[in-house]
This record gives C-alpha cells, sequence and structure tokens, in this order.
C-alpha cells in the first residue's frame, strides 16, 4: 500500500511535510501543493523534500493540477472537505485521505494504539496517559497526532508491542474510514470549530465519533459517564465501553472520600493533585482508565500524576509572586474554556479577557464570575470586555496590549489572589498563535517577580 503511487499533498504544515516525506521514500510520485508562500516556508525542508524528488508548487491551488492519473491525495487535515482540490478529486473518484488515516493504514500489526478526542481536555489527557505509560514502559511508548507529532513521522521507529497514545482532533477525524484505536476515550462535547462543519454541532459530535464507531468487539472504548450525550450516542457501538465520573460512585473509576478510585480500589489520595479543577480531575481518571488497561500499578500513576503541572499554555500554572498565583490558560480561545477555567478556583481571582473579535458573548461567563475581583480587557474587543465587566459591577481596566496591563495588575493583587490568564478570544489580532501570547505572559510574570 502507498507504493509507487502517484500522489498529490495539499498543505505543508507538519502533516503534509512528514507525509511526503515518507511518501517520497516509497517509491512514490509525490506532489505536494500548498497556496502559501515558498519563501515563508522552512528552507531546511523544502530542500529535504526536493533531494527525495517531491515536486513542489506553492502560491496557488492550479485549476488544472488534478487529473485521472492520481491514486491518491492526501490532505492536511485543516483543509476542508469542499476545497475545490477535494471536489476535483471526487469527482474523478480518487481517494481524498489525510496524513492520519494514510498513516494507520501502514501501521504494523503488533503494536497498540491509543486515540483520545473530544472538545476540551484531550491534550491533557493525552499528555497524562503518554507519561504515565512512558514513566513506566520507557522506549515501548510514543507520542503521536494532533498534540504536534505527525502519526506518519514514527512508523518508522515502531517495534513489536510498542504503545502509540495520540491526540484526534475533529479535524482529523473528518476523513477516517478505517482509521480506529484499541482504545479509544472521548472527554467530552461541547461546541467547537462549528464553522469548519458548517455551523453543525450535530456534525462536529458525529464526526468526533467516527474512530469509536470504527472499533470492533475486541477494542475499547473509555467515556465520561457524566456527559449524557456522549454516553447515550455511543449506547451501541461494538467496543466494550467502559466509564469515568467525577459526579458518583461507579463501576469503573471515580472519586471518593477525596480519592480517585479505580473499580473500588483506591489509586491515590486527589490533595497530591497538582493541576487545579474538577475537569482536570476527570482527565486523570480518563487516563487512569487507559493505564490500568496496561497493567500499570496505582504508585507508578500515583508518582507520574503527582509531578504533573499541567500542559502549556492551559491552565498551566506559572509561578507565585508575593503569595499570588499565576495561570496561563492562553489556549481558551472561546467561551466555554474559560468557564471552566474559572470554575477551577474558589481564590480572589483577577482575570485576563480579550483579544480577537469574533463577537463572542462575555455574558455566559456571568455564572462563573463570582470569584472575580478584577478584570482586565485587551486586545481588539476589549471595549465589549469593558460593557461586560461593569454590567455585572466588576472593577475593569482595558489596555490595548497585554504588557501594558501588568503595572495595573501589580497594583491592585494581594497575597491570596489569582491571576489568570483565560481569555475567551483569539490572538490573531496581535500574535501569530494563541502559545506566543501565553510566552508573553510568562515572561511578564517572571519580569515581575524579578522586580520583587
Amino acid at each position: 500500500m502507498f507504493l509507487n503511487n502517484k500522489i498529490l499533498v495539499i498543505g505543508m504544515a507538519r502533516s503534509g511535510y512528514a507525509a511526503a516525506k515518507y511518501l517520497a521514500k516509497r517509491g512514490n510520485t509525490v506532489i505536494l501543493n500548498d497556496g502559501g508562500s515558498i519563501e515563508k516556508q522552512d528552507q531546511i525542508k523544502i530542500k529535504e523534500l526536493e533531494d527525495l524528488g517531491v515536486k513542489l508548487i506553492f502560491g496557488s491551488h492550479p485549476d488544472d493540477l488534478i487529473d485521472s492519473s492520481f491514486d491518491y491525495i492526501i490532505k492536511n487535515p485543516g483543509i476542508k472537505d469542499d476545497h475545490k482540490l477535494c471536489k476535483q478529486a471526487y469527482s474523478l473518484n480518487i481517494p481524498v485521505i489525510n496524513e492520519v488515516e494514510m498513516a494507520y493504514r501502514l501501521l504494523p500489526n503488533d503494536v497498540t494504539l491509543i486515540g483520545i478526542t473530544g472538545t476540551n481536555g484531550k491534550t491533557t489527557t493525552t499528555t497524562l496517559t503518554y507519561n504515565i505509560l512512558h514513566d513506566y514502559y520507557k522506549e515501548r511508548v510514543h507520542l503521536a497526532g494532533n498534540i504536534g507529532y505527525p502519526l506518519v513521522s514514527i512508523l518508522d521507529d515502531l517495534k513489536k508491542d510498542d504503545i502509540i497514545v495520540m491526540e484526534v482532533s475533529c479535524q482529523q477525524s473528518v476523513n477516517f474510514n478505517e482509521f480506529k484505536p484499541h482504545i479509544g476515550l472521548i472527554t467530552n462535547f461541547s461546541p467547537a470549530h462549528i464553522d469548519f462543519f458548517d455551523g453543525s454541532f450535530e456534525n462536529y459530535k458525529e464526526t468526533k465519533c467516527k474512530m469509536i464507531r470504527n472499533q470492533n468487539e475486541e477494542d475499547i472504548c473509555i467515556l465520561n459517564i457524566d456527559d449524557s450525550d456522549l454516553s447515550k450516542r455511543l449506547s451501541n457501538i461494538k467496543s466494550q465501553t467502559k466509564y469515568f465520573s467525577s459526579s458518583k460512585s461507579i463501576n469503573g473509576c471515580y472519586l471518593e472520600n477525596n480519592s480517585i478510585m479505580y473499580y473500588g480500589e483506591k489509586v491515590m489520595n486527589i490533595s497530591d493533585v497538582k493541576i487545579p479543577g474538577i475537569h482536570n480531575l476527570e482527565n486523570i481518571m480518563g487516563a487512569i482508565m487507559i493505564s490500568k488497561e496496561f497493567d500499570v500499578p496505582n504508585k507508578s500513576i500515583s508518582d507520574t500524576i503527582c509531578n504533573f503541572r499541567g500542559v502549556e499554555h492551559r491552565l498551566e500554572y506559572v509561578d507565585t509572586v508575593r503569595g499570588v498565583r499565576f495561570y496561563n490558560d492562553t489556549e481558551a480561545t472561546n467561551i466555554k474554556c474559560s468557564q471552566i477555567a474559572l470554575a477551577s478556583f474558589n481564590n480572589p481571582t483577577i482575570i485576563i479577557l480579550g483579544g480577537l473579535e469574533r463577537g463572542q458573548d462575555f455574558n455566559e461567563l456571568k455564572p462563573f464570575m463570582k470569584n472575580v475581583k478584577a478584570i482586565i480587557g485587551i486586545g481588539q474587543c476589549r471595549e465589549r470586555v469593558k460593557d461586560f465587566g461593569e454590567s455585572i459591577n466588576i472593577p475593569t481596566y482595558i489596555f490595548e496590549y497585554q504588557k501594558d496591563s501588568f503595572n495595573k495588575i501589580n497594583e491592585i493583587m494581594e497575597s491570596g489572589d489569582v491571576v489568570l490568564l483565560s481569555p475567551a478570544s483569539a490572538s490573531w489580532d496581535q500574535y501569530k498563535e494563541c502559545e506566543v501570547r501565553g510566552a508573553e505572559f510568562k515572561e511578564l510574570v517572571g519580569e515581575l517577580k524579578h522586580e520583587d
């Protein structure tokens, strides 16, 4: 499979580069097309592909690029199925898949694939699962998927009985036909990326479920039983279903007497968990459920979780300055994520909100603002942040740039407070990506501490 074929790869990025590189090494005729400028690409990677014989077409998507001579189209997950090149391929009955589906079809039979998806918590759950398994099984465990490592890029490193822990995005799931994990976990559902699914939340949810619906009787599905939509939707699947819950004792993983329990057995104390919020306890329980399928002992699980301080940029503890704890949640680019962040603290909180103007409704944060003592509004939509803060009688201070807000934060913060960057907004009004906003926040915290 995927030998001596003619293949078009649409979109460079990480997955396009990795796919083109792998396919070229297998004797395929590979053309990579990206609408962006070639000058903005990593020139080392460009030369590497050229040396492998990959034909590169940048700057546009030519109308006459596709004809019936192609065997496959491999597209970047971020490219929608209604892209003109995809439509042309479908009209010619050329299979359109993405790098994940391609790599899955090339996986050896003697490895175990774990797939983790969901709206919120999938990166934390994936990272925790990987950390627990890697700490115990060492080099047998590999990290892949939406977390930054294309599945195709690890194919050559796999050995018998290896374990792959993979984060799966909704965009990747769109083109799944055969892809299925041996162990699949869905964290939860809430509206996100709906624009990618033409405004259909139902389509989004069904796409997320594809990998589970592809499972067979020998596979395992792990679900949050507290998400009633999720558990009902997948009530008649072929795979074995196992559950976790943060609200009640169940036949699975649950919370009881300040402990995380697994089928009646205590795994660890909740008080030993460093990352805040009930949602993170749910992420931890998901990771425990998966780890137990590999017979990882409780002590090893507990040791790894106790040392885990969060995924960078996702409710990440940064530092404590004069008794004030700073958290970087720059990945909270929507209202739901900021709701979760606010619900994670009982301390007086100063929250930084704002960024790209998308018409986001800050009023949806109202039920979560009871501990907020002040709001800092930044970015393009800062005036609307101010209107929101004033409407609920919380002192609100606005600044165009985040860096200009820290003098005010320093002035109003008191020992015992939490300062939380959880903007409920994308960052593209000022930053290339939200991680840059988070990195700046951490630098500003460092400067504040240095001043002390």
